[in-house]
């Protein structure tokens, strides 16, 4: 495909936007008051480290480590969540490296590094779930003080820090058996306003692969995702996807660090401009093919390959050997990420294919 034809003709646009963006998350040179995260009590110019706690329920309770910084200056408060799902291992170390770089006193306005929002998973090293309740926390938000260890902390990261930040970066990545290729979903609500600071956020992150994702729940009872209910709460945000395969490759952690920082320059955070992907590559339809038994997958396919609409992607055995399926590509377009290991469960996702948008989204 012509490389010409992804070029955003809008990038002026993008940098008179940012420029509007700089407005309204601008910063001054006042201090801030304190603010309090879970236990943490945190000063104008200082940090603070600690955890969240999760009560014990139906099931065992758990921990949520989070750093809050909050700068010297006034500014709108980031939220940046890594370990949704605990097998995802780049997000969570870019994190950790983050919160060394970063000095309050050249901050202005607050970030709040949630570490890793599922430690059992972590703990454990499953991917997808919980290994308590078995339940994928990214699929339970706005969560249930009441319910499951999923739910409760789907609930606690929703009230302590979703509700109180002004922005979200949910940070994932391929899970310990996907080869993903890196994206950014940008959720749009229809609202002009909303849509705009997303994208810019989208654009400013990096990635050249933006997913246009319009297919959210719009109730908040039934978010489901953790970006989807910031959103919903009138906080704009965004899910960006980098690292593959449970690795830990310096590649992938840069890219989640670099692009953190250009969004935090996007909210006049920190000095300097953005620097957004120069060709992006939209994505206005994609679609997970999932598995429809028990037994083992093998792939055809790679990441980043392109296919068309009927290819053979790959087939399933049973755990005899025993062809149950094949897999063919529903529509024709860019394998975003695709199992790379051979257990597969009846349910599970097996790939998943995204339709290049030839043009800029409207």
């Amino acid at each position: 495909m012509d490389r010409k034809n992804r070029r955003i003709s809008g990038f002026p646009v993008f940098s008179l936007l940012a420029l509007v963006l700089m407005g309204a998350f601008g910063a001054d040179t006042r201090g801030q008051e304190a603010l309090f995260i879970g236990p943490l009590r945190v000063l104008s110019g200082h940090s603070a480290s600690g955890f969240l706690d999760v009560p014990a329920g139906e099931d065992p309770g758990s921990a949520i480590p989070v750093t809050v910084i909050r700068g010297a200056r006034e500014g709108k408060t980031l939220a940046l969540v890594a370990g949704v799902h605990g097998y995802e291992y780049p997000p969570i170390l870019a994190l950790y490296r983050l919160k060394e770089m970063i000095d309050p006193q050249e901050l202005a306005g607050t970030l709040i590094l949630v570490h890793i929002a599922n430690l059992p998973s972590f703990q454990k090293r499953t991917i997808y779930y919980n290994p308590y309740d078995w339940k994928n926390l990214n699929r339970v938000f706005p969560g249930d003080p009441k319910g499951t260890l999923s739910q409760r902390t789907a609930f606690i990261l929703t009230e302590e820090v979703v509700k109180k930040s002004d922005g979200l970066i949910d940070l994932h990545c391929g899970d310990g058996n996907e080869a993903l290729i890196p994206y950014t979903y940008w959720m749009k609500t229809g609202r002009s306003e909303m849509d705009d600071l997303t994208r810019a956020m989208a654009l400013a992150f990096g990635i050249p692969h933006i997913i246009i994702d319009e297919t959210r729940s719009k109730d908040l009872t039934d978010s489901k995702y953790l970006g989807n209910t910031a959103v919903l709460l009138g906080k704009p945000a965004i899910t960006t996807e980098s690292g593959l395969l449970g690795r830990t490759d310096e590649e992938s952690v840069r890219r989640n660090i670099e692009g953190i920082l250009s969004v935090m320059r996007l909210f006049r955070m920190i000095e300097g401009t953005p620097a957004p992907a120069p060709e992006p590559v939209w994505i206005d339809r994609y679609e997970v093919v999932y598995s429809r038994t028990d037994g083992l997958f093998y792939p055809l396919a790679r990441m980043g390959h392109y296919v068309v609409k009927g290819q053979k992607v790959g087939w399933t055995t049973d755990f005899l050997g025993h062809i149950e399926e094949e897999l063919r590509a529903p529509f024709s377009g860019i394998m975003l990420y695709i199992i790379n290991t051979p257990p597969t469960s009846q349910g599970e996702p097996l790939f998943e294919v995204g339709r290049v948008l030839e043009g800029n989204p409207k």
